[in-house]
């Protein structure tokens, strides 16, 4: 009852204020003009540190961070030149190279677009901007403060490999400015992602960090807890005193609390109410998924994990061992409805691999730190600490690769509610199958089946790659990457590497290739060349090969650096070569007509007729690889008197409309490959490119809708396998 009664108290004192602000926002000024679209010029206070919103790369358009998303609150608004009363939440989406250097207490004038919100009930419009922001105020000083130390480290990290650079600041404080996109895919597939934002778990490694010190220097109770307070407060400074640092830092306060006194009748009242002021606080948290997911962890935290510990320690399982199995267990398990609702899907690899890391997370956030504060200071000493944190950061890394590569590591799961509700009972089924004998045999039986059934047909007796292929079309989305086979198993050439790092590398995984004699770049638009670093991973790469055209500026360079980077040669195909491997014959038909070295880098059209035609001679036939020839293009090579047949075709510019029947009925494929993104916004493949394509008679694969495709060889007659999304 007295519990009850506390609930019921507290709810009513929170549900006063929390209504007067959703109250608030509803009937904010700015409602109406939003879901007009309205033209608006905002004067604002940025509140979060501006968040990069990352897309794959198109035609002359880089991969990489093209927008920032910053949360702000208005300070003074005008609609159509007319001021407007309004003191509410607006989330600007706004040009990165631009705003992406804002920091929070800053006031700023943008200039936008209004749209209504999506998601938080506070959140009363959004804003398109339009141009840099106008009139920015001063940070206050514990910001810009904050940003010198996180560039400090930055910079002391770069003694690291590129991809450790990047990770030790987001495991740190949250700065995942150098993750690339493809490290970042890997650490969502293994389950880690939470390892690169701040969370309570950050925030109780460094104050525990600390009172282990004092402890060590025997310093008073009084005196480790005002030390360990100072310690956390300087954390939540240094990563941005945002609303979700606030947030972890509650979070991280409780646990620390809970671990200090070891009892979880003290820490469920200090949960409970860090949870009602910040609800109070800032009650778009009671529909914030991070919100939920940092309670749930914590509550695991401080709830289940010690009882989890000591009974494992109960059975004779060393303490040390039961504590990292334990925790990363019960945060993994407390969160599971909540993750497989909000995604749409549930990393089966999640609890392996958070238990591997868990090992190597406290040291490379306390080396981080270290390096954080000695780097503003004394920054030839910060290396050290970096260099000792690499090995950590580099197991991590490599972690989230492989276990991102396990066969069904992402299993697809309903997602909203009723995936969350689902979750749950599965959940709760496995709780009570641990704590039941009879359902704990059952289990290991259910288990048994599945590796017994399951894993072999997956794993050790796989579906893909089909045996006998000569040619694969992969998935990569919105982009080109085929690979040739040879004779030699393990051998293949690769002609575009998609849009991004990440999905090329992939393809060539799954078809066990580790040796690579020829990369060819058809041209140089972002999506054939973007996943280049990527297929240097774990493989060896004897060249990479290009056409005459130099365009756009920024990728020549960009291939060229990657290219040297990894010291290989890099070579220009002219018309006439012919390249030989056993069991595979590239012949260079085209481009006839380009200069290599002058033109427009904005021109599409143009850059897309540079592209290298290829045709290849393996045991399946002819394959004409095409690049994105369009029209011009085409036609030179129709008129020149080029033999086109082909019994494959790799179609032109991902299956537009910019393709002449001519062109189609000189190939006369069998097969036509089409290599496009699911849902792309360009309308690839053109329904009438493919109806051309089946009406001479060929078959047509989709990578957007059938995923990789493969050209077989069976018994001397051309197959094609598609391996599905």
């Amino acid at each position: 009852f007295p519990g009850a009664a506390a609930l019921l108290v507290s709810g009513v004192l929170l549900a006063g204020p929390v209504t007067l602000r959703l109250i608030a926002a509803r009937d904010d000024a700015l409602g109406a003009p939003a879901r007009h679209g309205a033209e608006a010029k905002l004067r604002v206070t940025v509140t979060e540190r501006p968040r990069p919103v990352r897309s794959a790369g198109y035609a002359d358009r880089q991969a990489g961070a093209s927008s920032v998303v910053i949360g702000a609150e208005v300070i003074s608004a005008e609609v159509r030149g007319h001021p407007v009363a309004s003191s509410g939440r607006v989330v600007l989406l706004a040009p990165f190279q631009q705003w992406s250097g804002l920091l929070p207490g800053q006031e700023v004038t943008a200039r936008g677009v209004l749209a209504p919100p999506r998601g938080s009930a506070l959140t009363v419009a959004a804003v398109s901007v339009r141009g840099p922001p106008a009139e920015i105020g001063p940070a206050p000083w514990w910001q810009w403060r904050a940003e010198s130390v996180r560039a400090a480290l930055r910079a002391a990290c770069s003694v690291l490999s590129p991809e450790a650079a990047g990770l030790l600041p987001s495991l740190v404080v949250g700065d995942t400015s150098g993750v690339s996109s493809q490290v970042d895919r890997e650490f969502t597939e293994a389950g880690l992602s939470h390892l690169m934002a701040v969370s309570g778990s950050n925030l109780a490694v460094v104050a525990g960090a600390a009172l282990l010190l004092l402890r060590v220097l025997r310093a008073g109770p009084r005196a480790s807890a005002l030390v360990a307070g100072a310690v956390l407060v300087g954390f939540v400074v240094l990563a941005g005193g945002e609303p979700s640092v606030l947030r972890a830092g509650v979070m991280g306060a409780v646990g620390l609390l809970a671990l200090a006194l070891g009892r979880a009748r003290s820490a469920l009242p200090a949960l409970a109410a860090a949870v009602g002021v910040l609800v109070l606080y800032d009650p778009a948290m009671a529909v914030n998924f991070g919100f939920a997911l940092s309670v749930l962890a914590t509550a695991g935290l401080v709830l289940v994990a010690p009882r989890w510990v000591t009974a494992m320690i109960r059975r004779g399982i060393p303490p040390g061992i039961a504590e990292g199995l334990a925790i990363p267990l019960a945060a993994f398990l407390v969160t599971a409805p909540v993750l497989a609702g909000m995604a749409g899907e549930v990393s089966v690899v999640s609890v392996a691999a958070n238990v591997l890391a868990a090992p190597a997370v406290a040291p490379a956030t306390v080396l981080g730190v270290v390096t954080a504060a000695l780097a503003t200071v004394w920054p030839e000493a910060a290396r050290l600490p970096a260099l000792a944190a690499g090995p950590e950061a580099e197991w991590l890394l490599a972690l989230a690769r492989h276990a991102s590569r396990v066969p069904g590591a992402l299993l697809p799961w309903p997602a909203g509610w009723w995936g969350a509700l689902l979750a749950a009972v599965v959940v709760a089924v496995l709780v009570l199958a641990f704590r039941r004998p009879a359902l704990r045999i059952a289990l290991a039986l259910a288990l048994v089946c599945v590796l017994l059934v399951v894993v072999p047909v997956r794993v050790i007796a796989p579906q893909w790659p089909p045996p006998d292929w000569v040619a694969v079309s992969c998935d990569v989305g919105q982009g080109d990457a085929e690979v040739l086979a040879t004779d030699d198993p393990g051998r293949a050439v690769l002609v575009d590497t998609g849009p991004e790092p990440g999905p090329a590398d992939a393809c060539l995984g799954r078809l066990g290739v580790d040796r690579i004699p020829l990369v060819v770049l058809s041209h140089l638009h972002a999506d054939h060349i973007g996943g280049l670093d990527s297929v240097f991973d774990g493989r060896s790469v004897g060249a990479v090969a290009v056409g005459p055209g130099r365009m756009p500026g920024w990728a020549w360079r960009q291939v060229a650096e990657v290219a040297s980077r990894h010291g290989v040669p890099l070579l220009e195909l002219d018309i006439g070569r012919r390249l030989d491997w056993p069991g595979l014959t590239l012949e260079v038909l085209g481009p006839h007509y380009v200069n290599p070295r002058q033109g427009d880098e904005t021109d599409g059209t143009g850059i897309n007729n540079t592209s290298v035609v290829l045709r290849a001679t393996t045991r399946a036939g002819r394959v004409l690889l095409t690049g994105d020839v369009e029209l011009l293009a085409q036609s030179a090579l129709l008129t020149d008197g080029t033999d086109l047949h082909a019994e494959v075709l790799k179609t032109p510019h991902h299956g537009s409309r910019y393709s002449l029947p001519q062109f189609f009925a000189a190939v006369s494929p069998r097969v036509a490959l089409v290599s496009a993104g699911a849902g792309n916004p360009y309308g690839h493949p053109s329904r009438s490119t493919v109806d051309t394509l089946a009406a001479g008679g060929a078959l047509v694969a989709r990578t957007d809708t059938d995923g990789d495709a493969a050209v077989l060889s069976q018994k001397g007659e051309l197959a094609l396998v598609r391996r599905g999304k």
